[in-house]
């Protein structure tokens, strides 16, 4: 080949290195070439003699030649100063993309673009070695760089596969644990950048940001038969009460170190067990470079954060948790990625996951930037990513974060900020299309799976199936009753006859969607401080509001979910840089809300009435929502079977004795449940072994009883 053939490889600008690598036929000859600008001399190994390539010039390209080819694959004997070492020349195997593979992922219908993507470990022509592609189509020339190369774009340039603007190279004998990266130079400037790969499945850990192969090794699952219950179950109609954890400051070593996913199966599950929730949801567990955006900002969309260990240690994670019947949510976040230069940002030089246009590309909130929904290699890419939490870590649901974000064109931007879509409206049509696909392939290829959906608008129809409408989430974060409730309970008790509604508007709603009910890590951080420091009063007063809250929350009709810290009574808001205070459980008034928590979660659990129709008008009926005076309220609650229980709550200090509430029938009433119980750190004000409910018509009720309200407090009531 001539020099001018030679220039775009010597000048790493070779789009097509097999080209000018590998084997070719020269006349009658062939011509073996092989680049290394760190070599000092190159030999083929051939018959189990070392037959020496020649310099062909400057800049460490060398050649053999031959009338006869050598057996394939070839074998070289590289000598870089003291160094010498044997590899099989990565341009004796060709690219091998599917075309099928390569046409799904750019009509952005691939949905396990991971097999095709990323670093694969794979075996060509007898050779174990790792596959490397990336999808970077404004590129002039794709490196991939690491140890086994100096950290070197010239050595090991990536094929172009045409059109699809993905790349490939197979680099034979790279072992499980090699670091690598990305370098790519931008076309048609002298800019070039390294980058980690959109695909990593595990990362080296921060601050250092390169990707790491992940060995094939299955992992030896345990949980199948949770996944057949799971299949089998219908979460409509089941028992949700959800444990919202950060991995990093739930606990720690005594150093301040973190624990590790093995280290949190160790604890953490048979607290949950203990606590009785039914699921734990973690809040982004994805690599993410920076500790203070608890995993919001995430730079590996395919990887657990290596701050907690290896993927194998968090798949042990999600098994420990399955092995003793705990569900396990992640949060997930498609609607935006970080600005930071070595990741998704500017990925080839072009505005490739973002947008271009400035009204669109970046998050005026967070400083991010805005997935293009409208690219299918993006959709791909995203479609993938909750593909690959729920089938290679076998996760029960993905809470998709800010989604109101993601619907909105004009979500937190001012007038002459936003572009309206094709027909005018402020809706984002792609990123609906994307949500809806998104929720169709969760529901259809992991039956059991949940889609939870933190919108903060009136969004119609976010927890309705695509085919009537809706955008497909199983479940949707009902931040209007949060707001509302929070909001009641700030006041101080002499106050909330004027606020009464904020309890009872939320039935006017409650059935238009799937509602869970949170009480979530955005509440108690941020100067809001702790629920316990949201309340009024003096300390009895504030741990009586706080039993009344978590009770009120349960006997609410929707599923439901706590921040790590709620169960106990967290004093002072949440930090992320320190576990939680679990010395406060030395106190017997924190001691009594942990253990009332244990309590509801059973009673909501085991009994039907206070689950089975969480999201149906049905199963909830007031018996009175209009004592505003003394601030009581009294619901039923009841099963698909019809079966009660009634529910009575005083939101006021005082106690009200021989207050009459209507019932459902005649007969003996048991209180199951009482927030003032001395077990909880109450009062012990209550109602005995059994009230009598005479055939008296109260409240629209054909019978009614007369009981003790506690102050402060939520009592249940069963018929024995």
């Amino acid at each position: 080949m001539t020099t001018t053939e030679m220039r775009p490889l010597l000048e790493a600008r070779e789009y097509d290195p097999f080209r000018v690598l590998g084997l070719h036929r020269d006349g009658a000859d062939w011509c073996l070439r092989v680049f290394n600008p760190h070599a000092h001399s190159i030999a083929l190994e051939c018959d189990g003699e070392n037959i020496s390539l020649l310099p062909a010039g400057s800049g460490g390209i060398f050649e053999w030649r031959s009338a006869a080819p050598p057996e394939r694959p070839w074998r070289l004997h590289v000598q870089e100063g003291k160094r010498s070492f044997r590899v099989h020349d990565p341009y004796a195997f060709p690219p091998s993309a599917s075309e099928h593979d390569l046409y799904l992922f750019s009509s952005g219908s691939n949905y396990q673009a991971y097999r095709l993507l990323g670093a694969l470990t794979e075996i060509r022509q007898g050779i174990a070695g790792i596959c490397f592609r990336v999808w970077a189509p404004n590129a002039e020339r794709v490196s991939v760089i690491g140890d086994f190369n100096h950290w070197d774009g010239r050595c090991h340039p990536l094929a172009s596969l045409g059109a699809s603007g993905v790349w490939e190279l197979f680099v034979p004998e790279l072992a499980a644990g090699t670091l690598y990266k990305f370098e790519i130079r931008q076309r048609g400037s002298e800019v070039v950048k390294v980058k980690a790969d959109p695909y990593a499945r595990a990362f080296e850990r921060r601050p250092a940001t390169a990707a790491r192969v992940v060995a094939a090794d299955p992992y030896a699952w345990q949980d199948s038969e949770w996944l057949r219950r799971r299949a089998a179950t219908d979460w409509l109609h089941a028992p949700m009460s959800v444990y919202e954890v950060h991995a990093g400051s739930w606990m720690r070593h005594p150093d301040g170190s973190f624990y590790n996913y093995r280290e949190l199966a160790e604890k953490l599950v048979p607290y949950l067990q203990q606590q009785a929730f039914t699921h734990v949801e973690l809040l982004p567990i994805m690599e993410h470079p920076l500790d203070e955006s608890w995993g919001y900002q995430c730079t590996g969309f395919f990887a657990p954060s290596a701050r907690f260990g290896t993927p194998d240690d968090f798949r042990y994670f999600v098994d420990a948790c399955h092995r003793a019947d705990i569900g396990v949510i992640l949060d997930w976040v498609p609607g935006h990625f970080p600005a930071d230069d070595w990741a998704l940002a500017h990925f080839d030089g072009s505005a490739l996951y973002e947008h271009e246009d400035p009204q669109q590309k970046m998050h005026p909130d967070w400083g991010t930037h805005v997935f293009n929904y409208a690219r299918n290699e993006v959709r791909s890419f995203l479609l993938s990513s909750a593909h690959w939490w729920l089938s290679e870590f076998h996760v029960d649901g993905l809470r998709v974060d800010a989604v109101a974000s993601m619907l909105y064109l004009d979500y937190s931007r001012q007038a002459g900020q936003w572009r309206p879509n094709k027909y005018g409206g402020r809706e984002n049509l792609e990123a609906i299309a994307f949500l809806r696909e998104m929720n169709e392939m969760v529901h259809r290829e992991f039956p059991g799976a949940l889609t939870i959906a933190e919108e903060s608008t009136a969004w119609p129809q976010v927890s309705r199936p695509v085919y009537v409408g809706g955008l497909g989430f199983s479940m949707k974060w009902n931040m209007g009753w949060m707001n509302d409730t929070l909001d009641f309970f700030r006041h101080d008790p002499i106050h909330r006859r004027y606020h009464h509604d904020r309890l009872t508007f939320g039935q006017i709603y409650a059935y238009s969607e799937n509602f869970v009910l949170p009480l979530s890590h955005d509440e108690v951080v941020h100067g809001k401080g702790s629920l316990l420091g949201k309340m009024p009063g003096d300390e009895w007063q504030r741990f009586a509001n706080l039993r009344l809250l978590l009770s009120y929350q349960m006997a609410t009709p929707g599923k439901k979910l706590n921040f790590m810290g709620n169960e106990f009574g967290q004093g002072e808001e949440w930090r992320d840089h320190s576990e939680l205070p679990w010395w406060l459980l030395q106190y017997p008034l924190h001691q009594g809300v942990q253990r009332m928590t244990a309590d509801l979660n059973r009673l909501y659990r085991d009994i039907p009435a206070l689950h089975e129709l969480d999201f149906y008008g049905e199963g909830f009926s007031w018996i009175d929502c209009h004592d505003a005076d003394q601030s009581i309220l009294v619901w039923l609650r009841r099963a698909s079977n019809g079966s009660p229980i009634v529910v009575a709550a005083n939101f006021t200090p005082v106690p009200r004795t021989n207050y009459r509430i209507g019932v459902p029938q005649a007969g003996v009433w048991r209180e199951i449940f009482n927030s003032d119980s001395s077990h909880y750190g109450g009062g012990n004000l209550g109602n005995g072994a059994g009230l009598n409910a005479s055939p008296l018509r109260w409240m629209n009720q054909p019978a009614s009883l007369s009981l003790v309200l506690p102050p402060l407090a939520l009592v249940m009531l069963q018929i024995v």
